[in-house]
């Protein structure tokens, strides 16, 4: 599984701020690595189940309509040269319409599988804000950065500063290692290669 992106992530756990450590001076800045966290919740494999699951029901519907389409364009080809002019141009404009329509589920697959995502990671996310803030709360931090995503907030920090154990150790979770592992991934819906106009094809033969 190769696409799954958590960028949506930068922009819900750019800051956080602890209401109760605002009053405090000097500032206290901690930050954590949201991917590395959501990572170590045993929440995250039920996730990576389930978007798979779905996934592959798309995958399925997809190769379904490929399979369908293939076979119509091979006996069009088969039979175009015996075929009357009325009934070859319908032909085409069928194989044409089920071009579109394979585009265009491609096309709804991907957005309906990033709306899967996003539901699916809802509960756990705001689970981790209402940790992330606990933490902040009870160690004093005044705000709290992201060190990942595609643009981190975080360029530098102390070591000291990294609240993601704490994170963890506040949910009853084992910290890991390290933070290299990252969240559940989900295989996007592959798109498959669609012949070029059968229509034109003829052509060209004639």
């Amino acid at each position: 599984m190769n696409k799954f992106r958590l960028a949506l992530l930068a922009a819900v756990f750019t800051l956080t701020t602890s209401s109760a450590a605002l009053a405090q001076a000097p500032l206290k800045i901690g930050y954590t690595s949201v991917e590395y966290v959501l990572s170590q919740m045993p929440e995250s494999k039920q996730i990576e189940s389930d978007l798979k699951a779905y996934s592959s029901q798309l995958e399925a519907q997809l190769k379904s309509k490929y399979s369908d389409y293939q076979a119509k364009a091979e006996a069009y080809q088969k039979g175009a040269g015996s075929m009357a002019e009325p009934v070859r141009a319908d032909k085409e404009k069928e194989l044409t319409g089920l071009q579109s329509s394979i585009q265009e589920f491609q096309r709804s697959a991907d957005q309906s599988l990033q709306q899967k995502q996003q539901t699916l990671l809802k509960p756990a996310l705001d689970k981790l804000q209402k940790t992330i803030d606990a933490v902040a709360d009870e160690n004093g931090y005044t705000y709290v950065l992201n060190s990942d995503g595609a643009s981190p907030v975080l360029l530098h920090g102390p070591k000291e500063g990294d609240i993601s154990d704490l994170v963890l150790k506040k949910m009853g979770i084992t910290p890991g290692a390290a933070p290299v592992a990252a969240a559940p991934k989900a295989a996007a819906t592959p798109a498959p290669a669609v012949p070029a106009s059968t229509k034109t094809k003829t052509k060209t033969k004639k």
